[in-house]
């Protein structure tokens, strides 16, 4: 009797099963992974397509840009420039993984060792996804954000409501806290909230008191009782907390304007950017982790004849387009894909733990000829982000492997200069270079709301810290302010200063 799981490219659900066990075995006995509970949904390309035009969740609210991204990917699937994924996994729980119907039964078994095991255990396991998000609740909280958002456009208008989600989609990259830790409530503890404070905002708010005169003795009242205007407006940046680098929660808690169910809107773009943060800062460890996981484990089915030499050189093809990286001077070169350098520095990791080098006891004295590689991977996924884990990990065989080389460009200069190459003496300044282009405070403009004037002219100050120097493209910061006033309700000043200058 054969001991193969499959035998051939089709598939049913109970080969899958079948085949899933197989996985799992591996994954939890051999690797010793830890997961959430798994749920696995069947999908077809047009599912597939509606999953990316909607940040790949199976729950979201309606908004045109959604609708514009699955017509711009459906295009360019069904003409053949693109392919599509043939996997997405979602950080819940349960852990939901979609795979593509149209998954040959090697290929449905690859994805669910890649999604099923190796990115739920990141998920799972990751400080950032712990710190960060909560798996358990966020599908009932995106359930409650496509219920209230259509109630709103029932109510309201659907043109009311596409207006303040195009100003809060606009600055959602600065609509997240990135140094300090957000409320620390689960989603249920959330909507409870939610349901209290809508119930409250709804009965209590009339806009006509906005246009009546203060009494004295109250907050703003006769000049005879106000306090000097610097010590009013001292008072009002320590209420606010200023400066604010979380401009979507700044908005959320103290816009002038903004009704209580808008502020709601606002309120459910955050979390949703929130959700999200960690992984635009994991992309190389949760896709290396992922694509190590399944190169294992589908050879180590192969090992015990589990799979076929077929079926091997089936995910073998799979996996080489996966991890292939074009070279700088490639027309196919957009920068460093993320499963090479992942799956690269993940496999170095074992390599080293099992027959080190000399270069490698010497860069890494407390990793090489260690033996437990499970330990050290599962300790590096637990407590790295991306630019920590280059850092610490990326060895001058990787750089070697990979061709790595520095180069210096400054603005005045007419020509690029090669600054460090993969010897020696380039090997440190490399790897800083690499790490930085991963560093997340050097991607995205650090905008923050430093002065609002809620007692004169109501005028927002925003400052951008910039990086090295670089200010924003003019068009873009035009399109981001204007935004930005929507929501404030009145003018938004702006200035920029550099980082340096700011520690100054």
């Amino acid at each position: 009797m054969s001991a193969l799981v499959f035998e051939d490219a089709e598939w049913d659900f109970d080969l899958l099963d079948k085949a899933f066990n197989a996985v799992e075995d591996i994954a939890l006995n051999d690797l010793e992974l830890d997961i959430f509970p798994n749920q696995i949904e069947i999908i077809s390309s047009e599912q597939m397509l509606d999953a990316y035009s909607a940040h790949g969740m199976p729950l979201m609210y309606n908004h045109w840009s959604f609708g514009k991204v699955f017509a711009r990917e459906e295009t360019m699937y069904q003409k053949g420039y693109t392919g599509l994924a043939y996997e997405i996994v979602i950080n819940s729980v349960p852990c939901i993984s979609f795979l593509m119907e149209e998954n040959t039964m090697t290929m449905q078994t690859l994805v669910m060792a890649h999604a099923c095991f190796g990115h739920n255990h990141f998920f799972k396991n990751n400080y950032l996804f712990r710190q960060w998000t909560d798996a358990e609740g966020i599908l009932d909280y995106l359930g409650f954000a496509k219920r209230y958002i259509a109630t709103c456009e029932e109510k309201y208008g659907l043109a009311e409501v596409e207006a303040i989600l195009d100003s809060a989609h606009a600055i959602m990259d600065q609509g997240v806290f990135r140094y300090q830790r957000p409320p620390r409530l689960s989603e249920a503890e959330q909507l409870e909230r939610v349901r209290a404070r809508l119930a409250h905002d709804e009965a209590t708010f009339n806009d006509l008191w906005r246009t009546l005169p203060k009494k004295e003795g109250e907050e703003g009242g006769t000049p005879e009782t106000m306090t000097p205007v610097e010590e009013m407006v001292a008072e009002d940046q320590e209420r606010m907390k200023l400066p604010e680098e979380n401009l979507l929660y700044f908005l959320e808690k103290h816009s002038p304007v903004l009704r209580p169910w808008q502020r709601e809107i606002v309120r459910i773009v955050r979390n949703v950017a929130q959700y999200f943060y960690p992984q635009k800062q994991t992309k190389v460890m949760n896709e290396g982790c992922a694509t190590f996981v399944h190169h294992y484990i589908m050879h180590e089915m192969h090992r015990r004849g589990q799979i076929s030499d077929g079926a091997l050189l089936e995910f073998l093809h799979s996996h080489s387009s996966v991890i292939f990286q074009p070279g700088f001077d490639d027309k196919r070169y957009s920068g460093f894909n993320p499963y090479a350098l992942g799956f690269a520095m993940m496999e170095d990791i074992k390599r080293m733990c099992e027959n080190p080098t000399d270069e490698d006891k010497d860069w890494f004295p407390d990793l090489a000829g260690k033996g437990n590689w499970r330990e050290e991977l599962k300790y590096a996924w637990a407590n790295f982000r991306d630019e920590s884990f280059i850092q610490q990990y990326l060895s001058p065989k990787v750089m070697r492997d990979l061709r790595l080389f520095s180069i210096y460009d400054k603005s005045e200069d007419p020509n690029y200069i090669v600054s460090a190459i993969h010897d020696e003496t380039g090997f440190r300044k490399v790897r800083n270079t690499l790490a930085q282009m991963y560093d997340i405070g050097r991607l995205e403009p650090n905008l923050q709301v430093v002065e609002a004037n809620v007692r004169g002219d109501r005028k927002l100050h925003l400052q951008h810290i910039m990086n090295g120097s670089i200010p924003l493209d003019e068009k873009q910061k035009e399109k981001v302010l204007f935004h930005i006033e929507r929501l404030w309700g009145h003018e938004v000043d702006f200035s920029a200063v550099d980082a340096g200058e700011q520690a100054a």
